[in-house]
């Protein structure tokens, strides 16, 4: 491999900003960069949002994110893109042709952003299956919570044998990879399963009590995304995003009177930990 073909940790996310921090756009970035990445944006809405839910939602203009795309594509370059909320079959549409167009060989990470941990859906139907039908047969790998890829996939996700059944059928739907978290399924034991075309893995963790749970499906898929651009294999990067995510959660700095934001700068705050 020559120098110029190593992979430097180039992140392109297109995705929403969330005014509270916590989650979208700014989790992503501080996320990539806690993990020694770069961080590239193309916003795709502005929310009004906070620990206790999102408050407004105004999409931005199509062309205005195909816009940004092609700036950062074109000058910049990206390892590794991350999607998280697509609001709209148009936006969905545009974004995956100029990927298509630009970025064809670039890994995508795709987080189908449906529903806020507040429980406030992001995403019309239309949305929803525009993302099955072109985002997902062109993902490295699709990181959906457990409601998410029930959606997606029709199959119920109530525990373990659920998820492995959900990832199963987002492969058959072509994903390269697929990771079906299990933060929302009951236990004391967290299981998330990742299965690719090269086997599965099951990752553990102890669930932490907590409510500072807001944004953590971004940060995990921006942190498997920066792992990714900087030359991972799928399942380390895996295994590295979540021990990074563990560590924000039990950190968490117990901001807001809702679901309060992780502490994605623990690296920094809790080093002698």
């Amino acid at each position: 491999m020559s120098e110029d073909d190593t992979p430097h940790g180039r992140v392109l996310i297109i995705a929403g900003s969330d005014s509270g921090g916590g989650a979208g756009i700014q989790a992503d970035i501080k996320t990539v960069t806690m993990l020694g990445g770069y961080a590239m944006t193309a916003v795709t809405a502005i929310t009004a949002q906070d620990t206790t839910g999102v408050h407004g939602v105004w999409p931005v203009a199509p062309e205005a994110v195909t816009a940004q795309m092609r700036a950062c594509l074109t000058d910049l370059g990206a390892d590794a893109i991350k999607t998280g909320m697509l609001g709209s079959a148009i936006l969905v549409e545009q974004v995956a042709e100029t990927l298509d167009t630009l970025a064809k060989a670039t890994p995508r990470i795709v987080d189908p952003v449906m529903v806020a941990t507040s429980g406030d859906r992001l995403v019309d139907e239309k949305a929803v299956s525009a993302i099955a039908s072109l985002m997902l047969p062109r993902a490295a790998l699709v990181t959906p919570n457990a409601p998410e890829a029930e959606v997606v996939t029709g199959k119920a996700v109530d525990g373990l044998n659920g998820q492995r059944r959900a990832a199963e059928a987002l492969l058959e739907r072509g994903a390269k990879g697929a990771l079906v978290k299990g933060g929302h399924v009951p236990g004391q034991i967290i299981h998330d399963v990742l299965q690719t075309e090269h086997g599965e893995w099951i990752f553990e963790s102890e669930r932490i009590e907590t409510s500072s749970t807001h944004g953590t499906g971004c940060t995990l898929a921006s942190g498997i995304a920066a792992l990714i651009a900087q030359g991972q294999p799928v399942s380390d990067a895996v295994d590295g995003a979540r021990s990074y995510l563990h560590e924000a959660i039990k950190h968490a700095p117990g901001f807001g009177r809702g679901h309060g934001p992780v502490a994605h700068n623990w690296k920094i705050t809790h080093q002698q930990d």
